[in-house]
């Protein structure tokens, strides 16, 4: 991991994100950005700098936007990381992942509320097809505050698709923050499969995994994943939940456009998407 991008409106959940990416990028030594999106009504890049004062309110809102970047700086200068800010003058998601894409981030990490929406509206409507086409894994980031660096690291999957490009990404992650690495499948009321049968594809997908001794894998019965995956938090310390997506039909088969709305709202704890 060398670069982190943390989108931000400056939100309390996008302030835990900037913290979680600090934290992040302290650990690994990367550099971290911060990018903001300011909507104007007009090609404000192109503008001339003598028509500038027509908009005394957009020069206000990048002025508070630019203080505000400055702010989140700091705070990463403090912890002895090399940082950089960014405005943007014409929202959207493509914009971001092409500002991701440019700049080579390995990482995304953003805040929500979880409550709006499907993943709140931090970039507006943008957020959640962030998550759902972004190269790199994104982390979201709720208004709790994380807890960093990770113990315990969930990777949820029916284990049915091949995910193993996905969980390559989580195994550095794990081994650099000495993190302990469960793996979960959720049996709902349409699979019909006993604890057993359900951990059979498991262990099978382990089988590309050799170098890996002490993860622990769990099976649990559900109404449903989110309702599964609650269940097991309940029961056992996690500090972040792992899924996979596909940018072309949403989530997995197991995940669902409205399982993952519903496993990003219904915790207060990080979750990691992983695009295959």
């Amino acid at each position: 991991m060398k670069n982190i991008l943390v989108p931000t409106n400056f939100s309390k959940s996008s302030q835990q994100a900037a913290q979680l990416g600090i934290k992040l990028a302290q650990a690994f030594n990367a550099e971290i950005h911060f990018l903001h999106m300011i909507q104007t009504p007009m090609d404000w890049v192109d503008l001339d700098k003598t028509k500038e004062k027509r908009y005394p309110e957009v020069l206000a809102k990048i002025g508070e936007a630019k203080t505000e970047l400055r702010e989140l700086e700091k705070i990463g200068e403090r912890e002895g990381l090399e940082c950089r800010t960014f405005i943007d003058y014409n929202p959207g998601q493509r914009n971001i992942l092409q500002h991701s894409g440019y700049y080579k981030h390995d990482f995304i990490v953003i805040g929500t509320s979880g409550k709006k929406g499907f993943l709140g509206e931090l970039m507006g409507s943008y957020t959640d097809q962030i998550v759902r086409y972004a190269n790199v894994p994104v982390i979201v980031a709720k208004e709790t505050e994380a807890s960093f660096p990770w113990q315990n690291i969930l990777f949820v999957s029916d284990f049915q698709e091949d995910v193993s490009r996905a969980f390559k990404e989580v195994i550095p992650l794990a081994q650099k923050l000495d993190t302990s690495l469960n793996l979960l499948r959720i049996n709902t009321e349409t699979d019909f499969n006993s604890i057993k049968d359900g951990r059979a594809p498991i262990k099978e997908f382990l089988k590309g995994f050799p170098e890996l001794k002490q993860v622990k894998t769990h099976v649990y019965n559900g109404p449903s994943v989110a309702e599964g995956v609650s269940h097991f938090t309940k029961h056992n310390p996690v500090d972040i939940i792992v899924m996979s997506t596909q940018g072309k039909t949403g989530f997995l088969s197991l995940f669902s456009r409205s399982v993952a709305e519903d496993v990003v709202q219904k915790f207060d704890l990080p979750v990691m998407t992983i695009k295959i």
